[in-house]
């Protein structure tokens, strides 16, 4: 008898352990986040490591213009946070119009990573032709030489430059061509096996009433280890409304199987950042 009430108990907790992990919203990986120190940061670092805990965002892709504010969050070892440093190739944000023809950019990007924790380049803002550059190409095979990610911010065909500059250039697109159509985005990543689309501002994924569209619901489902998600918080609104942003993503991750919605919202980047 006793035996039977202890196994009722430990089958009730079992339960109820359960029931808790099912209510715990998914884990997010925050796969493009930046840390502005230009002029000054929107939140202290403090603030910003209770903002990800209390939206359980577990991992991060940092970047900050310039790299002063990813110093901070890496010097912060913040527990329960992977944090995943990025050299942005930016003192400034006027750079974004220059620094793929400014050879100064090769001596920022060699500079940072002489602090010997970072895993990748970017976000860095590309388009058409100007990628195809010699400042570009250098950034490109400093990369690859040291088993560094790309973060590019580019069209279509920046990208394809990108990938010619080198074969075994591993990039994560920004915003996965933000309108580009998903017959496109399907045959890009086709072509490059080492290419991973990160979707914030990414229009077509859900119908105005927040529903999952077809065609990508289809694409998730044909690469799901392909996307990555990521709150973009270029100016200080998108911190303050950082929580909407993650709660977006969760809407319609519900949406889709469970193991294809953990692989977008956080399996994908920790596979690609463990594996370095």
């Amino acid at each position: 008898m006793r035996a039977a009430v202890a196994f009722a108990a430990i089958a009730l907790l079992a339960g109820h352990a359960r029931d808790a992990a099912a209510a715990e919203p998914i884990e997010i990986f925050d796969a493009h986040l930046h840390y502005n120190w230009e002029p000054k940061p929107y939140y202290q670092v403090d603030q910003v490591l209770e903002l990800f805990r209390k939206n359980r965002v577990t991992g991060i892709l940092a970047t900050s213009r310039p790299n002063t504010g990813t110093h901070a969050l890496m010097d912060a070892r913040p527990e329960g946070l992977w944090v995943v440093p990025f050299i942005r190739p930016y003192k400034v944000r006027a750079d974004i119009q220059t620094w793929f023809g400014d050879p100064l950019t090769l001596e920022l990007v060699h500079e940072e990573f002489k602090r010997g924790y970072y895993r990748g380049i970017g976000e860095f803002h590309i388009s058409g032709r100007a990628a195809d550059t010699e400042v570009v190409k250098k950034v490109v095979d400093f990369a690859v030489a040291n088993n560094l990610y790309l973060h590019a911010h580019a069209d279509d065909e920046a990208v394809e430059i990108l990938m010619r500059h080198n074969p075994r250039a591993q990039i994560i697109w920004a915003h996965t061509g933000f309108g580009l159509s998903t017959d496109r985005v399907a045959a890009l990543l086709t072509k490059y096996p080492k290419l991973w689309g990160e979707l914030s501002y990414r229009s077509g994924i859900v119908d105005g009433g927040g529903k999952l569209t077809a065609e990508w619901r289809a694409l998730f489902e044909k690469f799901p280890d392909r996307f990555l998600v990521g709150s973009d918080t270029w100016i200080s609104e998108r911190w303050a409304s950082y929580g909407d942003i993650i709660a977006g993503y969760r809407a319609w991750l519900d949406q889709l199987p469970p193991k294809i919605a953990a692989q977008i919202a956080n399996a994908n980047a920790r596979a690609l950042f463990a594996s370095k």
